[in-house]
């Protein structure tokens, strides 16, 4: 692929156009693909599980049941990673960067400015003893400061490390929001998860839902503050 980071994406607009449709994926869609990429799932793999699972859809006789959900490929996607297993071994790290091309210093200098401002403008919950108000705004001056070392340099970053740094920030801001949440409110998403996930867990592991569970939770999170995505696969 063009790059790598363009994995969110990608897998969106794959997704669609087997499916036909061009409805917006849901949050269950979303952390999915959030657990893929956390389990390092390559986005070929992905891509490839997609069309076997709508490829064996098509097969069906009858198909009065749409997919309705990016977890109907699951199963498929797993089995494509691991088809893929042995070939991603032999991968070397010049490969890899060779799946990084297309960005430029400014392009992503302008997503961490505007992910700063975002941050700035985020509802985020607060409570006695959890500054998630005072935290947002310090990584909202650590990201104008990437940004501004960025351009002052006009090269792009190493990446790996530039993610890592991003990472960083957002676990941390995350687990603050998780702490300053009311019980309910987080009682209240936990429970939209199971509902949402319930459908297909047949289909997957114990670890591969709980991951899942995760992500959702983790997602509807952010969306309820208005927090960005900090990292650059959200860089589409």
């Amino acid at each position: 692929m063009e790059n790598y980071f363009n994995y969110f994406s990608e897998i969106e607009e794959h997704y669609l156009r087997r499916r036909g449709t061009h409805l917006l994926l849901s949050t269950l869609d979303w952390a999915l693909i959030e657990t893929w990429k956390t389990a390092g799932v390559p986005l070929e793999a992905v891509l490839r599980g997609i069309d076997d699972a709508f490829d064996k859809y098509d097969q069906r006789p009858s198909k009065s049941k749409k997919v309705n959900s990016l977890a109907y490929c699951s199963q498929a996607v797993l089995a494509a990673a691991e088809d893929m297993k042995e070939a991603a071994v032999g991968a070397t790290g010049e490969d890899k960067v060779q799946r990084e091309p297309g960005f430029e210093a400014a392009q992503i200098a302008a997503f961490l400015r505007g992910n700063a401002e975002k941050l700035e403008k985020a509802k985020l919950p607060e409570r006695v003893g959890f500054a998630t108000g005072t935290l947002a705004r310090e990584e909202a001056s650590s990201l104008r400061e990437m940004a501004e070392s960025i351009e002052s340099s006009g090269k792009v970053p190493r990446l790996e490390d530039l993610e890592r740094r991003l990472t960083v920030l957002e676990e941390k801001l995350f687990a603050v929001m998780v702490a300053a949440t009311p019980d309910e409110d987080l009682v209240n998403v936990r429970a939209e998860a199971d509902r949402d996930i319930a459908p297909y867990r047949r289909n997957m592991t114990a670890a591969q839902v709980e991951q899942l569970h995760k992500q959702y939770v983790h997602k509807r999170l952010l969306e309820r503050c208005g927090v960005p995505r900090l990292s650059l696969f959200y860089m589409h």
